[in-house]
């Protein structure tokens, strides 16, 4: 059982609805990512998504890529990102934190090498968005095997005989991407979402959590209603762009997260 597992399994027995909250690791400098990251359990976050820069992200849209951009131009590493994880880890032991990247510094690191130190930091899980399932055995195995939970992005493009092969040694949660395309470019919509989370929860007892398209407290409570829980990314990158202090950035993250929890 990872912190991912515990947390879960706290909120369902609570009756509750997880809030997922992402952050670029360094964005926009050190200090104040630590500062934002640290403030996240206390303003309801209850896992911490973590992204990790890199040159090329092709997932993301244009706010996580520049979020990214400010963070490598501030000379963000990842071992600095690991750093960041340990510096929070001093004082909670108990969120779940996942990292979200690319393959490539990883590679680059050693995989080995690479879980040993996420691990030894206090990382919990991993999402990996350009590793297929065929190719588990570069990651996804070595990462279990190590005590990580690899979690799996599901889309509305994963049709019934793809799904299988998407949940195959996906453990933690489940993350279903709520449209096509990059995160931040559409608002997502419980109508469209509920039907999903309920053909992909018929195929597997983790649960479902939803992102991309959510940046309102009235949106996350609604996808949170038809789901396990709720991810914030681009809208709460925004806020720590446009150099708010920390505790005003804090305060929208906490409305988001009574959205979910009201769920």
């Amino acid at each position: 059982m990872t912190r991912i597992d515990d947390t879960f399994a706290r909120l369902k027995a609570e009756g509750k609805k997880a809030f997922v909250a992402y952050l670029m690791a360094g964005d926009p400098d050190l200090a104040r990512s630590l500062a934002v990251m640290k403030g996240l359990p206390g303003a309801g976050v209850d896992v911490i998504e973590l992204g990790v820069p890199f040159t090329d992200p092709m997932a993301d849209g244009p706010t996580v890529q520049l979020a990214g951009q400010r963070a490598l131009d501030g000379g963000m590493t990842m071992d600095k990102t690991l750093q960041l994880v340990r510096d929070f880890r001093a004082g909670d032991a108990t969120t779940p934190i996942v990292l979200m990247g690319y393959y490539n510094p990883i590679y680059s690191r050693g995989v080995d090498r690479f879980l040993a130190e996420a691990r030894e930091a206090g990382i919990d899980g991993l999402i990996v968005v350009d590793l297929p399932p065929e190719e588990d055995d570069e990651l996804c195995i070595p990462a279990q095997k190590a005590g990580l939970n690899f979690i799996r992005l599901a889309t509305p493009t994963t049709d019934d005989k793809r799904l299988p092969k998407v949940l195959q040694n996906t453990s933690g949660f489940v993350y279903y991407v709520s449209i096509t395309g990059i995160t931040g470019a559409a608002a997502a919509q419980a109508g469209d979402v509920g039907p999903e989370v309920a053909r992909i929860k018929r195929s597997t007892d983790l649960p479902v959590v939803v992102g991309f398209g959510i940046s309102t407290p009235e949106t996350a409570q609604a996808i949170a209603g038809v789901a396990d829980g709720a991810v914030v990314g681009s809208a709460i990158v925004k806020e720590i762009a446009s150099g708010k202090p920390v505790d005003q950035v804090l305060a929208f993250v906490a409305a988001l997260a009574a959205g979910a929890h009201s769920a």
